[in-house]
C-alpha cells in the first residue's frame, strides 16, 4: 500500500476534536488513509511520496455543501435580480445545456473548487435537458479527482401547475423517481472514504409537488441516502408556502417528512427561534452560502444563533451564477464577515470557526465522519499554502488567522485521499487552458442561443 509523508508544516491545523494546531508539523497516511499527525520529529522518516511543506499552513481538505456546477456556464447574468427574476431570465437559457455542456461546466467548476482548497464537493443538478444526466458529473468528478455528493435534482411543477419554472424545464415525476433509483444503485458508495455517494434533491417547494418531496424522502430512507433542497431561502418562497400550504417552509418540509440527521438544506435565511430549535432537535443540517445571499439580496443566515443552539452547518459556494465564483477559503472569509456585520460584533464569528465550518461543519452536514480533519483514521484530504506570498506579509505570527483576514489565495498543495491533485499551484489532473477554451465555447452557444 502507498504511503504518503507530509513533514515541517509552519503550521498544521488539524480541526480534531482537540482543536490541535502544531507547528513543525506533518503526517503520515498509507493507502489515502491518516495513521499519525504530529510534530515532524515524531512521524516516520521515509515515505513512497514525501511532502516538503516548510514555509506552508496546513489545513484539512474543505467541504463543499452546495453547488450548482452547470452554473460556471452562465456568470455574471441578471446582475441585479433578487431569486424569482433571477431564475426567470436564467431558465431559458439553461434550457439549452446538453450533456456535454454539464459535464465540462462540472470540471471548472470542480478545478476552481480544488485550487481553493476544496477537496470534497456536493452538486445539486435539477435540470436534465437534452438528454444530459448525472452521470456526466460523475465522470467529471473522477477525472478531475474530487470527493463528490452528487444529488439527483428534481423539477416537477412548472408554470402551468402553479410553480416557478417554465414547463420545457421540468419532468414527470414517475421519471424522476425512476431515475433517482437508477443513479443510487448505480454509484452510491456507503463506505468509508467513499469517493463518490448519492442523495435525492427535489429543487425547492416551489418547484415540485408534495407528492415528490414525499416519495423522494422514502425513497432515500429505502436506499440510506441523504436528502437535500432549498429552503426559508426568500421572503418570496415563505409567502409562496403561506399561501399554498398554510405553513411556513421549515413545518411545511417536516410534514412531508423532511427532517431529521439524514437532511440537509440550502440557505435557512429566514427561520424564528422555534425553527432553529426544532432542526437542532431533529438533527438537519444547514448549507449556508453567504456570498450568493448577498448577490441575491436575500437576507443574513442566523449562523450565530444556529451554531449556539447546536445545529450542524456547512458552507456551500452555491451555483456559479449567483456567487460568482467556487471559492472554499473566500466563502469562509465571507460568513466570517457577514455574520459580524449582521450582528454588529466583532466576535460573532472568529476566523477558527469559519474554517471549522468549512471543514468540520461540511463533514457533519453531509453525513461524514472520515473527512474534515487530520486524524488518525480519517481520509488524507488536505490543502496547504505557502506564506511567503504578499497577501500574508505582516500576518506570519498566526498563519491559521491569515487565510480568513488577508486576501484568499489559491492553494499551493492539494491532496484527495493521498492522492496529489494540485502541485504548486498546477493542477495536475485536467489540461486547463483546453478546459476554458471548451467551456467559453458551449457558454456562448448556451448563453447567446447560438447553433
Amino acid at each position: 500500500m502507498p504511503t504518503l509523508l507530509l513533514r515541517h508544516a509552519d503550521l498544521l491545523v488539524t480541526m480534531d476534536d482537540e482543536r490541535r494546531r502544531i507547528p513543525d508539523g506533518g503526517l503520515f497516511a498509507r493507502d489515502g488513509v491518516i495513521e499519525q499527525v504530529g510534530p515532524t520529529a515524531d512521524l516516520p522518516a521515509s515515505a513512497d511520496l514525501i511532502l516538503e511543506a516548510r514555509g506552508m499552513v496546513v489545513l484539512p481538505g474543505m467541504v463543499n455543501t452546495h453547488h450548482h456546477l452547470y452554473q460556471t456556464l452562465t456568470r455574471a447574468i441578471a446582475q441585479n435580480a433578487k431569486l424569482f427574476d433571477w431564475l426567470r431570465t436564467l431558465y431559458p437559457i439553461w434550457a439549452r445545456m446538453d450533456g456535454e455542456a454539464v459535464y465540462v461546466s462540472a470540471l471548472v467548476g470542480m478545478a476552481e473548487l480544488l485550487h481553493s482548497g476544496c477537496t470534497t464537493t456536493s452538486d445539486h443538478l435539477y435540470l436534465f435537458p437534452n438528454g444530459a444526466r448525472l452521470d456526466d458529473e460523475i465522470q467529471a468528478a473522477h477525472e478531475i479527482g474530487i470527493r463528490f455528493h452528487a444529488t439527483r435534482g428534481a423539477m416537477s411543477l412548472g408554470e402551468s401547475k402553479g410553480g416557478l419554472p417554465p414547463d420545457a424545464v421540468v419532468e414527470e415525476e414517475e421519471a424522476i423517481l425512476k431515475d433517482m433509483q437508477r443513479v443510487i444503485e448505480a454509484y452510491h458508495d456507503p463506505r468509508p472514504y467513499a469517493m463518490v455517494r448519492i442523495a435525492l434533491a427535489p429543487c425547492s417547494p416551489f418547484s415540485v409537488t408534495p407528492e415528490l418531496m414525499r416519495e423522494a424522502a422514502a425513497l432515500a430512507r429505502h436506499y440510506g441516502v441523504m436528502l437535500h433542497t432549498h429552503l426559508a431561502e426568500t421572503r418570496e418562497e415563505e409567502a409562496y408556502c403561506l399561501a399554498r400550504f398554510g405553513k411556513r417552509p421549515v413545518a411545511f418540509a417536516a410534514e412531508l417528512g423532511w427532517d431529521g440527521p439524514d437532511v440537509w438544506f440550502a440557505h435557512m435565511v429566514h427561520l424564528n427561534a422555534a425553527e432553529i430549535d426544532a432542526l437542532a432537535r431533529s438533527g438537519a443540517g444547514v448549507a449556508h452560502c453567504p456570498s450568493s445571499n448577498m448577490r441575491l439580496a436575500s437576507g443574513v443566515a442566523p449562523v450565530r444563533a444556529m451554531l449556539d443552539r447546536g445545529v450542524k452547518v456547512g458552507l456551500g459556494v452555491d451555483g456559479s451564477a449567483s456567487n460568482d465564483a467556487s471559492h472554499m477559503l473566500a466563502e469562509a472569509r465571507q460568513a466570517m464577515l457577514l455574520q459580524r456585520v449582521a450582528l454588529e460584533r466583532p466576535d460573532a464569528l472568529t476566523a477558527e470557526e469559519a474554517l471549522w465550518l468549512a471543514t468540520r461543519g461540511g463533514a457533519a452536514v453531509l453525513g461524514r465522519d472520515d473527512i474534515g480533519q487530520l486524524a488518525p483514521g480519517k481520509a488524507a484530504d488536505f490543502a496547504a499554502w505557502r506564506l511567503d506570498r504578499l497577501e500574508y506579509a505582516g500576518a506570519r505570527h498566526d498563519p491559521m488567522a491569515a487565510l480568513i483576514f488577508c486576501q484568499p489565495r489559491p492553494a499551493d498543495l492539494v491532496v484527495v485521499h493521498g492522492r496529489v491533485v494540485v502541485q504548486e499551484g498546477r493542477l495536475l489532473t485536467v489540461e486547463e487552458e483546453r478546459l476554458i477554451e471548451r467551456h467559453n465555447r458551449i457558454a456562448r452557444r448556451i448563453v447567446r442561443g447560438e447553433p
